[in-house]
């Protein structure tokens, strides 16, 4: 992220703008200093901006310099999308990577996570994968909650799931969100966070926090 000074706000987008080969409108900017002068004269704005070409630069020199501290050769290819980036990851031993039970790669999508958010200073959506080990994950997580959901339909029992990450939650939330008659819900804080599976009588509210 860079910081662009101007006599406007107006002017010092617009010069970020051509520099970053981008329209104005794909900028976001953080004013760090901002003065009016006296009469116009000595009027400065200054502001931290950037655009998604600048968050794609970050993710991979953070991966690049992490893993050549690690020693490590692995490629890395990324996609963008309106709802944020997902890196996928190949390497000669993708099970490192992965760890048990994918608690390995939990945690480093939590830290690349941690610093996008500190590096933009909002929450940048980012989901890191290792050779489709989380797509394949997220298919199973979603059958088996709809296996779930059709037995709560079936015996009006509430059902709640053993621990598991916020992505995943959230993976199976998006596929039950349509089915009448059933809600999901995240109980539990930290690693004891789940998700519930509650037959509603009517379901004109979402009740649901990841």
């Amino acid at each position: 992220m860079k910081n662009y000074s101007g006599k406007t706000l107006e002017e010092l987008l617009k010069t970020a703008a051509e520099e970053k080969g981008c329209e104005v409108e794909d900028l976001t900017y953080f004013l760090t200093e901002e003065k009016s002068g006296f009469l116009g004269i000595g009027a400065c704005v200054k502001a931290d901006v950037y655009c998604k070409e600048d968050i794609k630069e970050f993710i991979f020199d953070y991966l690049g310099n992490y893993f050549m501290g690690i020693d490590l050769d692995i490629e890395v290819a990324l996609e963008d999308n309106e709802d944020g980036f997902i890196v996928n990851l190949n390497a000669e031993n993708n099970a490192v990577l992965i760890g048990k039970q994918g608690r390995t790669l939990n945690a480093f999508n939590t830290v690349v996570r941690s610093a996008l958010s500190n590096e933009f200073r909002k929450r940048i959506d980012i989901l890191i994968d290792v050779n489709n080990y989380k797509q394949d994950r997220y298919r199973h997580t979603e059958a088996f909650g709809k296996r779930i959901a059709k037995q709560v339909l079936k015996s009006h029992v509430d059902v709640e799931l053993d621990p598991m990450p916020s992505d995943e939650r959230k993976a199976i939330h998006r596929v039950l969100n349509t089915w009448d008659h059933i809600r999901t819900v995240s109980k539990g804080e930290g690693a004891a966070r789940h998700l519930c599976i509650q037959y509603v009588e009517d379901k004109n509210e979402e009740e649901v926090s990841e």
